[in-house]
């Protein structure tokens, strides 16, 4: 049985400190930048799996 999904909350949480090495990374950019490169990275992430889902 397919599952339809007709709302999607996806939340993050982004640590400014430099704890993480990927935050590390994104902070040494510039503010809007690295909030569009996270963005970004969510927004692939969650395309990957809806096509995963997708073809089972």
């Amino acid at each position: 049985m397919p599952v339809e999904i007709k709302e999607l909350v996806i939340k993050a949480v982004v640590n400014e400190n430099g704890n993480n090495a990927a935050a590390s990374a994104t902070a040494a950019g510039q503010d809007s930048g690295s909030q569009d490169a996270i963005i970004k990275l969510c927004v692939d992430k969650v395309l990957e799996i809806l096509k995963d889902q997708k073809e089972r």
